[in-house]
C-alpha cells in the first residue's frame, strides 16, 4: 500500500472528484442515486491523503447490478473489507487515485461519512484539530495504515457524537 503521505489541501481535489463522478455516473445511469465526495479531500483547506474518497449512493435493491456496472468498466469488487453496509472497489488503471464504495441509502456507513464531512466543513476549529491528528500520526505510523486508521477513531468517534 505505500507510505501514509498528508499533503496540503490541493484545490484541484473538487475537479478530480468531478472527474471521477461524470464517469462513474455515466456508467451507473439512474442507479445512482447520488455520487458523494467524502473524507478529508472534501473538506476545503484540510491536509489529506491525495487519494479522493467516493460515495455511490443506491437503492438497496440496486446494489448488485450496481457492483456488476462497476466491474464491467474496470472496478475491482472487494466486498466490505469489515464495513457492514458498504461495498469496496479498487479503481481501474490510469485513473486518478481513489478509494470507490458502492453505499445503500440506509448504510450507516454513508451516514457516518456524510456526517463527519459537513461536521469538518462546518467546524475550522476541529478541521484543524484533525489535521494536526492526522499529521501526528502520519509521522508516527507513516508505513502502518492500519495504526494510522486506528489512531483516527477516536477523534472520528468523538466527532460524530458531537455533530
Amino acid at each position: 500500500m505505500g507510505a501514509v503521505v498528508i499533503v496540503e489541501y490541493d484545490p484541484e481535489w473538487p475537479t478530480t472528484f468531478e472527474t471521477i463522478r461524470a464517469g462513474v455516473s455515466s456508467a451507473l445511469g439512474g442507479l445512482a442515486l447520488n455520487i458523494e465526495h467524502v473524507g478529508s479531500t472534501a473538506v476545503p483547506g484540510l491536509p489529506a491523503k491525495p487519494i479522493i474518497d467516493v460515495d455511490v449512493v443506491v437503492r438497496p435493491a440496486d446494489a448488485e447490478s450496481v457492483i456488476r456496472r462497476l466491474v464491467r468498466i474496470g472496478y475491482v469488487h472487494e466486498g466490505d473489507l469489515g464495513v457492514p453496509g458498504r461495498e469496496a472497489f479498487r479503481r481501474p488503471a490510469g485513473t486518478p487515485a481513489h478509494h470507490l464504495y458502492v453505499c445503500p441509502t440506509d448504510s450507516m456507513a454513508l451516514k457516518e461519512h456524510l456526517r463527519f464531512r459537513d461536521y469538518l466543513r462546518a467546524d475550522p476549529v476541529v478541521a484543524g484539530e484533525y489535521a494536526t491528528l492526522k499529521r501526528r500520526l502520519a509521522s508516527e505510523f507513516g508505513d502502518d495504515r492500519a495504526a494510522y486508521t486506528a489512531g483516527k477513531a477516536g477523534f472520528v468517534s468523538a466527532a460524530l457524537r458531537r455533530s
